[in-house]
C-alpha cells in the first residue's frame, strides 16, 4: 500500500478525539509530501537538525513535533518554528526551552515526558520530579513555554498486559496533573505497535511511523 493509503487507513480507524503524529524520522523530503498531499500536516521528528532540514524547506503550514530526547544545546535550532516538544525530562531542559522561546519572541508548547517503561534506557521523569516541575510552572517563571500534557512510550514488548498497565499508570499521572495545571489537555501515548492499547486507555495523541512511511 502506498503513504497516503497507509494514513488514510489509520486515520479512518482513529476515533475524532485523537490527533495524529506521522512520525517521519529517516524519511525523506518526497515521502512527507505524499502524506501532505494526503492532507497531514503534523510530523514527528526525533534529531533536531533533520528536523530544521526538512523545515526550511517543506511548506510551512506544517506543525513540527519534536518527539526524541532533546539536548539542551540544540533547543535554539528550533525555538522559531517547533509547533510541539514531547521529550520534556528535566526542569533544567525547561528552562533553555523558555530562554530560547523568549529570544525568539513566542511561546513553545511542550509536554512532559513520564517513564513508564521498565527498560532502563527510556527517558523521562519518575513521579517526584514531575511534582517539581509543576510546582514550577505553578510558580509563573517560565513565561515563554506552556506545558499541555505528558507524553510516555511503553515497554517494548509483546506483553500486551504489561502494557496496558504502564498506559494506565500515566494516564493517572495525567489526571493528577490537569487538576493543577489547567492548560495540561493532552496525553501523547500509543506508536506504531501499541496505539490501539494507548487509545483504549485515554491517549489522545498517537507518534505512527512505520505503519505510515513503512519500516526504517
Amino acid at each position: 500500500m502506498s503513504i497516503s493509503e497507509n494514513l488514510n487507513r489509520i486515520r479512518n480507524s482513529l476515533p475524532e478525539h485523537v490527533t495524529l503524529v506521522a512520525v517521519s524520522k529517516t524519511k525523506p523530503v518526497s515521502d512527507i509530501m505524499e502524506a501532505y498531499n494526503a492532507g497531514q500536516r503534523i510530523f514527528g521528528e526525533n534529531k533536531v537538525q533533520e528536523m530544521t532540514e526538512k523545515w526550511e524547506i517543506l511548506p510551512k503550514d506544517i506543525n513540527w513535533h519534536m518527539i526524541g530526547h532533546v539536548q539542551r544545546n540544540k533547543v535554539k535550532y528550533m525555538a522559531s518554528y517547533v509547533s510541539l516538544i514531547h521529550g520534556v525530562d528535566s526542569l533544567r531542559l525547561l528552562k533553555e526551552i523558555n530562554k530560547q522561546a523568549k529570544k525568539a519572541n513566542r511561546n513553545i508548547d511542550c509536554l512532559l515526558q513520564v517513564h513508564i517503561a521498565e527498560e532502563e534506557s527510556k527517558f523521562g521523569l519518575d513521579a517526584s520530579e514531575l511534582s517539581e516541575i509543576i510546582t514550577s510552572i505553578k510558580s509563573g517563571t517560565l513565561s515563554n513555554i506552556r506545558v499541555l500534557g505528558l507524553m510516555g512510550m511503553a515497554t517494548f514488548t509483546d506483553d500486551d498486559h504489561q502494557i496496558r498497565k504502564e498506559f494506565q499508570n500515566l494516564k493517572s499521572l495525567f489526571d493528577k496533573t490537569k487538576n493543577v495545571v489547567s492548560e495540561c489537555s493532552i496525553l501523547s501515548m500509543g506508536m506504531s505497535g501499541d496505539y490501539q492499547i494507548a487509545i483504549e486507555e485515554g491517549s489522545n495523541m498517537v507518534r505512527i511511523g512505520s505503519r505510515i512511511f513503512g519500516r526504517r
